[in-house]
Formats: C-alpha cells, sequence, structure tokens
C-alpha cells in the first residue's frame, strides 16, 4: 500500500454528544492494529449534520472520502479493512 487511510473523527458538539467520544478508542486501537498504514485524527467539524441536521446520523467518521454515518468503532473498522483488502 502506497498511500496511507485516512480516519477523520469529527468532535462537534452534536457528533461528541451522540457518541464519537466513544470513538476516541479509535485513537489507540488503530496504530496497533495496522501501525502506520492508517492515521487518525480528531477534528473539531466534518459540517456533515449541517446539511440535513433534522435527520442527522451524527456521529460521522470520514475513511479517506467514504463518510460513515452513525458510526462505531466496528463500522470504522470494518471500512478500514475493505480499504486495505482493495
Amino acid at each position: 500500500m502506497d498511500k496511507k487511510i485516512s480516519v477523520k473523527v469529527c468532535l462537534g458538539t452534536t457528533c461528541f454528544v451522540m457518541g464519537s467520544s466513544n470513538l476516541q478508542e479509535l485513537i489507540e486501537t488503530v496504530p496497533r492494529k495496522y501501525g502506520d498504514q492508517v492515521e487518525v485524527t480528531g477534528v473539531p467539524c466534518l459540517g456533515l449534520c449541517s446539511i440535513d441536521w433534522e435527520f442527522s446520523k451524527a456521529p460521522y467518521v470520514k475513511v479517506d472520502d467514504e463518510v460513515i454515518k452513525e458510526a462505531t468503532v466496528e463500522k470504522v473498522l470494518s471500512a478500514i479493512e475493505a480499504k486495505i483488502r482493495k
């Protein structure tokens, strides 16, 4: 693999309240599991819930350009796995 996979965890207020605080364990889990193939960062806001606030699917995580709605650690890890297998 030539390019690092980028994982951005939204830490904006809505996402944080809706569970992105639980996703912070990715910051520890991912480097142990994938080494330097994957870079995990927390970002202040991805701006995704403002697009459709009423039907917000927070918390959001972006794995490269793929948006994961109602993100869980399991969903994010499986998206990373799928990208690594490509």
